[in-house]
């Protein structure tokens, strides 16, 4: 299974406007900028959208590792907060901070909280903040 996802910039950094969007059209030409990054301007931006992925991504493991313990859950809320912080010359994300709060019926908090520990580690967008970088890198003219 591939995903897509395009982004597309004009103009400098400060100045300069973006867009992004996804395959499925969720996101279509979704605007960012500089503010919308490192100030509260509109649109969204890559730690935004980070956040999200992150957040839906532990979700949904979260409901298949209770599942797979025999329990089903009638809410599962998660919150992800991700820190940009200078690094250097540059930035790097600093921090996922997760917040979950859930509710599956049955389930005792000891059992809750080795299936929540082990999402965290196991959902693939938790992984891929590990994991091996590819680049194919081409300057058109």
């Amino acid at each position: 299974m591939k995903r897509t996802a395009s982004a597309a910039w004009s103009g400098g950094l400060k100045d300069g406007k973006g867009t992004v969007s996804t395959d499925t059209g969720v996101l279509r030409d979704a605007p960012y900028g500089f503010r919308s990054r490192f100030e509260d301007g509109p649109g969204t931006n890559p730690e935004e959208l980070l956040g999200a992925a992150h957040a839906g991504c532990y979700t949904m493991a979260l409901a298949a590792g209770l599942e797979q313990a025999g329990f089903t859950a009638t809410r599962i809320d998660t919150k992800a907060v991700v820190t940009l912080d200078k690094d250097g010359d540059g930035f790097a994300i600093s921090t996922v901070d997760l917040t979950n709060r859930t509710k599956a019926p049955g389930i005792d908090a000891a059992t809750f909280d080795k299936i929540a520990k082990a999402t965290k580690e196991g959902c693939p967008v938790s992984k891929v903040l590990k994991a091996k970088i590819t680049l194919d890198a081409q300057l058109e003219s």
